[in-house]
């Protein structure tokens, strides 16, 4: 780059320097940098747009452009070049705007008589704010020097934005981090919570975004280059025992560490007039832009860079770690995402979690249904937009959260805080009386539980049994394979605090979405119906087994409740049986004491299961229908999946004939059955269940009162007459009429 041009992009940074330092309202301010840079740039137009919303970009500011058409100009994301460029968060170069695709004359700017068109998307690390113009009347294309420029320019503005340059009196120009945001996202746990914002991975706010002395900068940058080098020859030292495949991720994220080219690219933005930090940043927004749009494989990478260049700020502004930062009164966790492992570190001292990505199945979704505090996931954009201590609110029932609200919305939920609180006081009241309807029905009432902190809820909830224990999360939060000892002694407490209720051991139900980073990882088109579940257990029989002598020992002569995972034909479940049966001969012979009594049984969650010969449900001790896989198989609808899963409801009269149908071909066989699952645990799918012939349901701890308060309150004989009035009218769903019969009753 020559000398003199590089000398007038440094020059040009330190005037918007100026200007970010003046007093000026952001509309002077923005007024003053298009005219800068118009004038460095020779151009005879700049303009700014900022998103006034999510899809709506505005002109916010021009020189060149009738300034009457300022904050009157809108375009939608990816229409017009402008709306192209933030859309793709590409630069548009083009010596020919008006024949170029996807032009859109706008006459109320004036813009017809500007041939050449040069738009700069305004970004932050993946989060686009807007999109910086120049246009000249010559039919050029701009060179790349100065292209590069202006993606410096664009960077210093994209700072400025998030430092609240730009707050003014345009509809536009709105102060970030300080207004109200509302966020609509998906229930991952059922609550609703207050508190203040905690940031897993808190971001590093840049302030010094443009350099006085580029030689200190550089050598800045270099050091702490170096540091970083260091940190990660240190963790590939320390993981000299992890299997192949953590180390060669771990290779990779040291071949980011020490990338020629990252390191190149940053020294130039520094001679451009960056700070170092500046520099960090504006080479990790542009290097997502690639990443974003390349295979797989190098989306995947997108993770290590933003390690990486987190890391690197940190040592640059000193701003700590997560472990630094103070916890708030009242912590709801706000994330990109986080393991079982990270999340049972925070402890239960969490009010609330809030996800930008993560899934109804996740581990984070098991644990905060262990904790009881609500979880909204897929909340997009809040940890760009949350700061730590912001007030936050939680409303995991309509899976809305409430970022920095008015005062209007914290009395309206303060008041559905209150309701909430008043009905958990009546279902206390309830909590040693049985759940018998109005017609003398019982049903019984478990819980599921996955983590030692759960049991607890047993008696708390009022809850009968466990029906499900997750064996699962003791595997997941861990960097290497659990002993067996280790497992039969927590085993061993689970069943002591139990207090002799009845507690069902799910046997190791891994694949899918959860996954054990110390085992091989399965690349399969469709996860959730390939290799998981009693297939890895019936190919991996070591760990079978390992887990089932666990539970003999951890019995030690007292009764003992196992169930298998995933069955989907009589010879799986024969072939568990099996391990079980050997594991049971070892521990007699070495002297062990055997558990009391047995019942082993199987969880229905594919449809072919139901129809498996008479012989399996003779020999089964017991079934239990898991609703959330069986829901998603019966529909072919990926629960997963926002767009499909929400079209299928629990309560269609095909699926409940489905259960019908099974519920009589146990009774009619002796084989006990129940359901577990998030419907069981929903009031009106639990009263339709029971109605069907269900005796037995299984679902969290803070659901048991709401339950039992309904069913306490209802005739079950009455319920299924609804139930049988509507399939026979030829609804789709009875919900509609079980509803309609539960506003009159109660």
């Amino acid at each position: 780059m020559p000398e003199g041009f590089e000398t007038e992009s440094r020059k040009l940074l330190m005037r918007l320097r100026d200007v970010m330092a003046s007093g000026e309202a952001g509309q002077a301010r923005l007024d003053e940098i298009v005219r800068l840079i118009a004038s460095s740039m020779r151009a005879d137009v700049c303009s700014i747009y900022l998103f006034r919303d999510a899809e709506t970009l505005e002109l916010c500011a021009t020189e060149g452009l009738k300034q009457e058409a300022v904050h009157q100009t809108r375009m939608r994301l990816g229409e017009g070049l402008v709306g192209r460029v933030a859309k793709k968060r590409r630069v548009i170069n083009t010596a020919d705007a008006p024949s170029a695709r996807g032009f859109r004359y706008m006459p109320e700017t004036g813009e017809e008589k500007f041939s050449s068109f040069c738009g700069i998307p305004v970004q932050r690390v993946g989060e686009t704010m807007g999109v910086l113009v120049v246009q000249s009347r010559a039919s050029i294309e701009f060179t790349a020097d100065e292209v590069y420029a202006l993606e410096v320019v664009a960077m210093v503005l994209a700072e400025m934005n998030e430092l609240g340059a730009f707050t003014g009196e345009g509809a536009a120009l709105r102060a970030r981090h300080q207004e109200p945001v509302m966020f609509r996202a998906t229930v991952g746990q059922e609550g609703a919570t207050g508190g203040n914002v905690y940031l897993h991975e808190p971001r590093v706010v840049v302030t010094n975004v443009v350099a006085d002395d580029p030689e200190a900068e550089l050598a800045r940058l270099r050091e702490a280059v170096d540091t970083l080098r260091l940190s990660v020859d240190e963790m590939l030292t320390q993981t000299a025992t992890v299997n192949k495949d953590q180390k060669q991720v771990l290779e990779a994220y040291r071949m980011f560490a020490n990338s020629r080219g990252w390191m190149r690219r940053m020294e130039a933005d520094i001679g451009q007039g960056l700070s170092a930090e500046a520099a960090v940043e504006k080479e990790q927004s542009l290097a997502r832009t690639r990443l974003e749009q390349a295979d797989s494989y190098l989306r995947d990478r997108l993770h290590d860079l933003d390690d990486l260049s987190n890391r690197l700020l940190r040592i640059l502004t000193g701003q700590g770690s997560t472990t630094g930062a103070e916890m708030p009164e009242n912590p709801v966790l706000v994330a990109r995402n986080i393991g079982p492992g990270e999340l049972l570190e925070y402890g239960k001292t969490l009010k609330g979690i809030v996800l930008e990505e993560g899934s109804v199945g996740s581990h984070a979704a098991i644990v905060a249904r262990a904790w009881a505090i609500p979880l909204v996931i897929r909340a997009n954009g809040i940890t760009a937009e949350a700061l730590n201590g912001d007030p936050i609110l939680v409303d995991g029932e309509q899976g809305i959260v409430h970022l920095r609200p008015d005062d209007t919305v914290k009395a309206a939920f303060r008041d559905k805080i209150a309701m909430l609180a008043d009905a958990q006081a009546r279902y206390a009241s309830i909590i040693d009386l049985p759940a018998q309807a109005q017609c003398g029905t019982v049903i019984g009432l478990q819980m599921n539980a996955g983590l030692m902190a759960d049991l607890p809820s047993l008696e708390s909830s009022g809850a009968e049994g466990v029906g499900l224990f997750r064996t699962e999360l003791q595997f997941l939060i861990r960097s290497q394979m659990p002993k067996r000892a280790e497992l039969s002694a927590l085993y061993a407490r689970v069943i002591d605090a139990a207090k002799g209720k009845r507690v069902a051991f799910r046997t190791l139900d891994i694949g899918s979405d959860k996954v054990l980073t110390y085992m091989k990882p399965n690349d399969e088109p469709n996860p959730a119906m390939g290799w998981r579940a009693i297939r890895v257990g019936l190919e991996k029989p070591g760990v079978l087994r390992m887990q089932l002598q666990a539970l003999i020992r951890a019995a030690n002569g007292r009764p003992l409740t196992v169930m298998f995972p995933f069955v989907a034909q009589l010879d799986e479940f024969r072939a568990a049986r099996a391990e079980f049966d050997k594991a049971m001969e070892r521990e007699r012979i070495l002297g062990h004491p055997l558990p009391q009594s047995v019942e082993i049984g199987a969880m229905l969650e594919t449809p072919s299961l139901a129809y498996a010969p008479d012989v399996f449900f003779q020999e089964v001790d017991f079934v239990s229908i898991g609703g959330n896989d069986l829901k998603q198989f019966f529909f072919a609808a990926d629960r997963e999946n926002e767009r499909v899963r929400r079209r299928y409801d629990t309560l269609n009269v095909s699926f409940l004939t489905f259960l019908e149908q099974l519920i009589a071909r146990c009774q009619a066989l002796n084989t006990p059955v129940s359901f577990c699952g998030e419907d069981a645990g929903r009031p009106i799918e639990a009263v339709v269940f029971a109605a069907l012939g269900l005796r037995n349901l299984s679902m969290r701890p803070a659901s048991i009162g709401p339950v039992k308060h309904l069913l306490r309150r209802l005739n079950l004989v009455e319920v299924k007459a609804v139930i049988d009035q509507a399939r026979e009218r030829g609804d789709q769903s009875v919900r509609g009429a079980v509803s309609a019969y539960l506003r009159e009753q109660v």
